[in-house]
């Protein structure tokens, strides 16, 4: 079933627009326009974590998709969005069944070349609410040797891909499907969780975590997707603190583009009360420049 999503995925990956990542994910997206953008996720097996609610990265991704797609509505096609900032702030309702996602445009900050805007974001299941965030993204020309095409708007109701003869995949292609059949031999903690790289292990600081970049997290542009990198921060910094503290909240500023063979991750406990604690860490590439720094916030149960 995994593998079979992560072959469909690639086969809509070979169409202009939508990245690898964003198609894994099988979002649907219900309603598109700058005053109001609804997606939708249904929690199942390919993005669930080991509790069986949906991971933090793809959560990350999903938040990040309503906030920028309702400013790319007013956008030109050949244009793409460069994540500033995005927050999350996240109630204890269980991440399970389906996910809708309603993000509304707030205009801009400034005009003309490099211009950012603002949206926020409601998540919900079954009338809960599971998150609300906002986001700035700055609105670029593509590198001159990248064409971009719009997002296709494909909903769950649509065929599905047709499974490509693995023969015939590239290099990029089987990559993918290298990593997802070595998540698929041990998929503890989750699949999810293996095939993103979130294997983070406690230090004496604080936390710290590997990921491996490439085809499975890369965007438009092949820089890494901007919620799995904030999904990276918040599970590292997750694993800082004992399991019985609960993520509350996270809030990530991108620096640079993620690029390289691999992103490191550090947290460190800046405060641990008896009921609050905030972590920060920092994602970098392997020239140890930091990509994205991000702070979070934690509650004792």
């Amino acid at each position: 079933m995994i593998r079979d999503q992560v072959l469909r995925a690639i086969a809509h990956n070979r169409e202009p627009g939508l990245h690898f990542a964003g198609n894994f994910l099988g979002i649907s997206w219900d309603h598109v326009e700058a005053s109001e953008t609804r997606l939708s996720l249904d929690v199942a097996p390919h993005v669930a974590d080991a509790d069986g609610q949906l991971d933090i990265g793809a959560l990350a991704m999903l938040v990040d998709f309503a906030l920028a797609n309702c400013m790319r509505a007013i956008l030109e096609p050949h244009q793409r969005l460069a994540t500033v900032s995005l927050t999350m702030e996240l109630t204890d309702a269980p991440r399970i069944g389906r996910l809708e996602a309603t993000g509304r445009f707030r205009g801009f900050i400034r005009e003309g070349r490099g211009r950012i805007g603002k949206s926020e974001v409601l998540v919900a299941s079954e009338s809960k609410t599971l998150c609300v965030g906002s986001g700035a993204f700055m609105a670029l020309d593509p590198p001159s040797e990248v064409k971009l095409h719009p997002v296709p708007h494909r909903r769950r109701d649509d065929p599905p891909a047709p499974l490509l003869n693995e023969g015939e995949l590239r290099e990029d292609e089987r990559a993918i499907l290298s990593r997802t059949e070595k998540a698929l031999a041990n998929p503890l903690p989750s699949f999810i969780e293996r095939f993103w790289g979130y294997l983070p292990h406690r230090t004496a600081a604080g936390a710290s975590c590997k990921a491996p970049n490439g085809p499975h997290i890369g965007n438009r542009v092949g820089h890494a997707q901007g919620g799995v990198l904030l999904g990276l921060a918040a599970s590292t910094a997750a694993c800082a603190l004992p399991p019985s503290w609960r993520l509350s909240a996270v809030s990530g500023w991108f620096l640079r583009p993620g690029q390289g063979e691999a992103l490191a991750a550090k947290s460190a406990i800046v405060h641990q009360g008896r009921l609050t604690a905030l972590a920060r860490t920092t994602v970098s590439d392997p020239e140890r420049r930091a990509v994205i720094e991000v702070m979070t916030t934690h509650a004792h149960p």
